[in-house]
């Protein structure tokens, strides 16, 4: 196999060859990705401003389409992933490291799980804790055999949590996650989402014909309205609870104003934190986040129904287990488009918008470890954060459910959390402390979300040039207030679904090129023979931020 004793620096592909000092500033810039991802974004924010009703029309019409259409991709794909994931953790690719060879992991085994419970929290968890598994239970998914307010449809509402939050999301994460650390770390390439391609179509066409440009923007555009998505939830939450504190009840319609003005207020923290750097910013966010989410979880289940709690994890982690196969088949083909839409294609969709964010974030915490430490780590301890998490908040929520509090009426769906708190002790300080570790979440997330953005739009980048991070962070901000002055939770769901929608093909690709790569690795497991077309993984290849690979993968086109 060919190899290419040159090396293209980032420098060099953005300042020259003959550049005397390293590129800054605005030359450190991939001037192509950043313009047109940028500008599809903006024309989408000013269009949604100046004509709300017929954007709104005409994404709820596209939405329908999709969903009728291509619901079957995202079921299959997210299923797939699954069994994918499974198959390499299992196989005789499952002792390959994601490392050159010799290197160990670069953390601890505990830190690495203390860091990956950390990527399984935000702001999801706290607007859907305790609305989801009442409002399961209040009204049953259509393919649930159950009367609504019964025990049997609270054990099924508690499985099709577990099902939205537990294996499918993070196998999503863990393919994408585990072909950009296979390719950075083990083949020495850069951190774009576009780099794990190289496998198919040669360094060559990725990177120096642009063949990956449009991977990139498209990982920049979906990234930015799952992004979007989260802040809209978490400033909807913190306007129900404003609301709560200052007027004593919810509103059955709280209008757009308040979480736009919510937005605008915290995008400022966002800024700070990015002007900060990752080391007093994101750092400091995060262990905030940690200590506040214990804090809360640990009164919630003492103050709550703790035995019932306690009954409660075995039986709906029973009940997820025999209904796994058949909720990760169902369809809409004999109905229930608008429940899936609604739920499980949403959040597949939210999920994969996700993942140039999260799976960066896995990849870059995974170093040195096997891809069997990897797929098993990534899948099995955030589902496990998961399952505590919505055991006890939507336990709590359930008890007072079928004791007569209407949560699940409880006029807006961000409210739910705040109805549950209001059945104990202490509730003004409890609701202080969602609010802020609400809006830790969006700040955190914001600013981690612009700095991959930045990454994206600056030739993989590992520090991006400060204003353009916050630039990002500031349109996520405005697309956020956009989308919720369009059409509230359902224009963030219906975005959401739209832009998730192509990248669903990139993260099929990405499998396939991972498959290329692992098929040639030298150290793959096998039984006899050798292997055809496998490469030589040079073990003196150090890795470098983000210099593109020594290696030259032409040949293995």
């Amino acid at each position: 196999m060919a190899t290419d004793s040159s090396e293209d620096s980032l420098e060099e592909r953005i300042g020259g060859t003959n550049s005397a000092a390293p590129a800054r500033g605005w030359a450190t810039v991939d001037k192509t990705v950043f313009a047109i991802s940028f500008s599809i974004i903006v024309v989408v924010c000013v269009l949604g401003v100046l004509f709300t009703t017929a954007v709104s029309d005409s994404t709820g019409a596209a939405l329908g389409w999709i969903t009728g259409n291509f619901g079957w991709l995202f079921i299959l794909g997210a299923t797939g992933f699954v069994v994918f994931s499974l198959v390499l953790a299992f196989g005789k690719y499952g002792s390959i490291p994601l490392s050159q060879e010799g290197e160990g992991t670069e953390y601890s085994t505990i830190s690495w799980v203390a860091m990956m419970f950390s990527a399984g929290m935000g702001i999801g968890l706290m607007f859907f804790g305790v609305y989801e598994p009442v409002t399961h239970l209040a009204s049953p998914p259509p393919f649930v055999d159950a009367a609504a307010g019964t025990p049997e449809a609270a054990n099924q509402a508690m499985a099709y949590t577990f099902f939205h939050w537990g294996l499918h999301p993070w196998a999503i994460y863990s393919v994408v996650g585990l072909a950009l650390a296979y390719s950075t770390y083990r083949m020495g390439r850069g951190n774009l989402m576009s780099s794990p391609f190289q496998s198919i179509f040669g360094k060559e066409r990725i990177e120096k014909k642009g063949w990956g440009k449009p991977i990139d923007i498209l990982a920049i555009i979906c990234t930015k309205f799952g992004s979007a998505t989260s802040l809209g939830l978490g400033a909807l939450q913190i306007a129900a609870g404003l609301s709560l504190l200052t007027t004593g009840e919810f509103s059955d319609d709280p209008g757009a104003s308040l979480p736009i003005l919510i937005i605008c207020v915290l995008t400022v923290g966002v800024v700070i934190s990015a002007a900060s750097g990752i080391s007093k910013g994101i750092k400091w966010l995060s262990n905030t986040n940690m200590v506040l989410a214990a804090v809360l979880l640990l009164f919630v289940f003492v103050v709550g129904p703790t035995v019932f709690i306690l009954d409660l994890i075995p039986a709906s982690i029973g009940a997820y287990l025999s209904n796994l196969v058949p909720m990760s088949f169902h369809s809409a083909v004999f109905g229930g488009t608008e429940w899936l839409s609604s739920w499980t294609i949403f959040y597949w969709a939210w999920w994969i918008s996700w993942t140039p964010f999260v799976g960066t974030f896995i990849a870059k915490i995974s170093r040195g470890r096997t891809v069997r430490e990897f797929v098993l780590g990534v899948l099995l301890v955030p589902t496990a954060v998961s399952v505590v998490w919505f055991s006890v908040f939507g336990g709590a929520g359930l008890n007072l459910q079928l004791g007569g509090v209407d949560i699940a009426g409880s006029g807006n769906e961000a409210a739910g959390f705040f109805t549950a708190l209001q059945e104990y002790p202490f509730f003004i300080g409890a609701a202080l402390v969602v609010m802020v570790l609400t809006a830790v979440f969006f700040i955190s997330g914001a600013d981690a979300g612009a700095l991959v953005l930045g990454t994206l739009s600056s030739y993989g980048r590992a520090e991006p040039w400060k204003p353009l991070v916050i630039l990002w962070a500031v349109l996520t901000g405005a697309v956020a207030a956009v989308l919720l002055f369009v059409g509230g939770l359902q224009a963030l769901q219906t975005f959401t679904i739209l832009a998730a929608t192509p990248f669903v093909l990139i993260i099929i690709g990405l499998c396939v090129s991972l498959y290329v790569d692992l098929r040639r690795d030298p150290l793959r497991q096998r039984t006899s023979g050798p292997v055809r077309g496998a490469a030589t993984v040079p073990s003196t290849v150090p890795f470098r931020e983000p210099a593109s690979t020594s290696r030259n993968d032409d040949d293995d086109a």
